[in-house]
């Protein structure tokens, strides 16, 4: 997973520098495969909810088009390389792919699963980064969790009633 060949000096230890770019990766791999499954229902939402639908779930996945790039490239500030295929991302994620066509109201809950998914990997990579001192780490994971806690309460509201 090491790349770099000048020593890095950052004031974090090379162990928690890779355990920590791990979780990352865990992480990047969890919102890109959310990002794509946004991506798709945009595309493929279909009924009555469906232009609050189509709209909501284009400003997810523009959100999430930025967040995967703001964590590869902390990965990379911590010396790793970040993973970027489909192959490493299947392997990587907690969320599943889809194998059918789901209506409006499972896609919502799909997302809803997916958007806790990746709050609880977040949350995960917190006890080595806080034990490290990674302030930055710290503050994207704590965005991060922010967002999909959010987004993932705005998707259940959807459903009540």
């Amino acid at each position: 997973m090491s790349e770099t060949t000048m020593k890095i000096d950052i004031g974090i230890d090379e162990s928690d520098r890779l355990e920590i770019a791990e979780g990352l990766s865990r992480l990047l791999a969890d919102s890109y495969t959310l990002y794509l499954k946004t991506h798709n229902y945009h595309w493929n939402v279909t009924g009555p909810m469906f232009q609050t639908l189509h709209l909501m779930f284009e400003e997810q996945y523009n959100e999430l088009a930025l967040a995967v790039d703001e964590i590869a490239e902390r990965i990379r500030a911590l010396g790793a390389l970040a993973p970027g295929t489909y192959r490493e991302f299947s392997e990587l994620s907690s969320i599943d792919e889809d194998t059918d066509r789901p209506d409006a109201k499972e896609m919502i809950r799909r997302l809803v699963k997916g958007q806790e998914a990746v709050a609880r990997t977040a949350r995960s990579v917190f006890p080595t980064v806080q034990s490290a001192s990674d302030e930055p780490t710290a503050d994207l994971l704590t965005q991060r969790m922010q967002v999909h806690e959010k987004t993932a309460w705005m998707l259940r509201s959807l459903l009540d009633g």
